[in-house]
């Protein structure tokens, strides 16, 4: 990812009532000493009122495209290239729709089609606008252009309905594109990271293994390269490709994961043990393939060594130490007593299941729970989700390291 200096955004808020969200990202961008500047459709303004942008901007608000005394002051082209990045949240369906075909009929779509800068845009709208397929197409036209997507949330919607399209939090925007400002939180640390699934060999052609896809180590270990991080990956079997710069180990067996991540642990400040290692192996793997017989046939199994467990208790542990739980039942009493049990530094813990998200899912939402408190990452894509986490992770770094 490019390292882009940010001092300057232009938020364009369209007419949605995530509206009101709006106000809020750009009180937490002025906390960070970024200026905005902010332009608004006509649709928005019916939803709040640009004095408040003006008041918390401390910057006239833009509107028109066409307005004599705002072309005098700074014309569309000139705002474009003022700015660094250009963030459009709320994002309608229909802009989102304008916004792809390059149609430019109002101040904010002839902006973004100006713009050279990067593109920030969080959707937000009714789930079943959101599933539709023509702004399902829509969204992929504007990812293959190189617009950076910040996917909506699940929750109850103002109609009442419950379901994908709700606008992610402003908090969670807010730290989406001001990461490249904060590269360096974790500059210099040494991250081990596990991701994926293991694979228990039966006989040549089968296997014992779990609905891990790894996307969410692989998130992870992006964010914390991002971050600044010397980032090793060990990774169970997966269809997901490393970011160049990541140190990559790839395994299959638990008994694998295990040798692999003790061979690079004493090197580590930070572990994250996202990968789901199967509890059990075979206690015999056949030479060959085994045939299906007329009665039942029985597995015999042992347990794997337990990598987590002995890592937080080896005398090479590192600094920090983080693990996962999925879960279908009592999260948060089993993340707490894992997080006790193996003296973990932090654990976060998701629930699994068809509606879920967490395995074999691109979204995913956690509990994440430390000795002295806990947070809740709500559902969102796994990139997102590993921005916070990663972000939380960091603090809890520091706080420790001063304590």
């Amino acid at each position: 990812m490019d390292k882009v200096i940010i001092n300057k955004i232009l938020l364009g808020v369209c007419g949605g009532i995530a509206a009101y969200k709006s106000a809020e990202i750009v009180r937490l961008l002025r906390k960070k000493n970024i200026e905005v500047r902010v332009v608004m459709t006509h649709a928005a303004m019916q939803f709040i009122s640009p004095l408040t942008f003006q008041a918390l901007s401390a910057n006239p608000v833009c509107t028109e495209l066409l307005d004599v005394e705002e072309e005098n002051a700074m014309g569309h082209i000139n705002l474009a290239r003022w700015a660094d990045i250009i963030l459009i949240a709320p994002a309608t369906a229909n802009s989102i729709a304008k916004f792809s075909i390059g149609l430019a009929d109002d101040l904010l779509s002839t902006l973004y089609l100006a713009a050279e800068c990067p593109a920030y845009i969080a959707p937000a709208m009714n789930r079943a606008m959101w599933n539709k397929a023509v702004t399902q197409d829509n969204i992929q036209r504007l990812k293959n252009q190189g617009v950076h997507i910040i996917d909506p949330t699940s929750g109850e919607q103002a109609c009442g309905e419950t379901g994908l399209g709700r606008m992610s939090e402003a908090s969670d925007i807010v730290a989406t594109i001001t990461q490249n400002k904060t590269i360096d939180t974790l500059k210099g640390i040494n991250v081990l990271i596990t991701a994926g699934p293991t694979q228990e060999p039966l006989d040549p052609v089968r296997y014992i293994s779990n609905r891990s896809s790894g996307k969410m180590g692989y998130a992870l270990a992006n964010i914390a390269l991002n971050a600044g991080a010397n980032v090793t990956l060990v990774s169970g079997p997966v269809t997901l490709s490393a970011a160049n710069g990541i140190d990559l180990i790839q395994v299959e067996t638990a008994e694998q994961m295990y040798q692999a991540v003790f061979s690079k642990i004493s090197e580590q400040d930070l572990f994250i043990a996202t990968a789901a290692v199967a509890d059990y192996t075979p206690l015999n793997t056949s030479k060959e393939k085994i045939k299906k017989q007329d009665s039942s046939s029985h597995i015999a199994l042992q347990k794997t060594k337990d990598i987590l467990t002995d890592i937080a208790s080896s005398p090479n542990r590192p600094g920090f130490v983080v693990g996962f739980a999925a879960e279908t039942t009592h999260l948060e009493h089993y993340a707490k007593s894992k997080l006790e049990h193996k003296k973990l530094d932090m654990i976060a813990a998701n629930w699994v299941g068809k509606t879920r998200g967490g395995f074999d899912s691109d979204d995913n939402a956690l509990e994440v729970f430390w000795k002295s408190g806990q947070k809740t990452l709500k559902m969102t894509d796994k990139k997102h989700l590993a921005i916070q986490l990663i972000t939380l992770i960091s603090e809890k770094m520091n706080e420790k390291n001063t304590t």
